[in-house]
């Protein structure tokens, strides 16, 4: 069982529907046993860091999802969550993120671009490979789709598994551990996307 995070925000029935595409059994929930007994977890989360580290806090579903981290149950955090995984963003000062990942999350550097970064972009896939690999299957710049105005900095930039290319070079997705998070939508990026999906369900 894949267990989606229901802590008030994410575009969490469009991921359903992605997962379940593939045949996964996945289920939405904001039950902490159900959670803690899950095969795998996924964090979504849309908007603004300091938002949804509010909603978190107010679901009282953070000591499960730390609980469900230090047991090794695998984590896909998807879009802003990936970016509360880190220590903290520029978005939202004085805002802890979950603390995960050490690094914050800063501001696009696209001073001539329009910001957010919306719509598809390419990736650069970084070798080596993970024991768990996002990216099996695919090109080597496969195309996914993006919304977002900060990336994540990480301290240690050997967890960045994929960069994009947007007014600098952005952090695109990590992985650290049990760990796995994409900045860019799988369940919005065809094809592309329930590969990525995939190869997380199958890892």
């Amino acid at each position: 069982m894949i267990s989606i995070i229901d802590y008030g925000v994410g575009n969490l029935f469009s991921v359903e529907k992605a997962f379940a595409a593939l045949g996964a059994e996945v289920k939405i929930s904001s039950d902490s046993e159900e959670i803690l007994a899950a095969d795998k977890i996924v964090l979504p989360g849309v908007g603004a860091f300091g938002d949804c580290m509010k909603n978190l806090e107010a679901s009282g579903l953070i000591p499960t999802i730390r609980e469900a981290v230090d047991k090794g149950t695998p984590l896909l955090g998807i879009c802003v969550g990936l970016q509360i995984l880190f220590e903290g963003s520029e978005e939202s000062p004085g805002v802890k993120g979950l603390g995960f990942l050490k690094g914050t999350v800063q501001k696009i550097p696209a001073d001539n671009l329009k910001v957010p970064h919306m719509g598809w972009n390419s990736l650069e896939v970084v070798r080596p490979r993970r024991p768990v690999d996002l990216f099996e299957g695919l090109s080597e710049k496969p195309y996914v789709y993006f919304v977002h105005s900060y990336h994540a900095v990480p301290d240690n930039p050997s967890i960045i598994t994929s960069y994009t290319e947007y007014g600098g070079r952005l952090t695109a997705s990590i992985a650290s551990g049990d760990i796995q998070a994409t900045q860019f939508h799988p369940e919005k990026s065809g094809d592309v996307g329930l590969q990525i999906l995939k190869n997380f369900v199958e890892g």
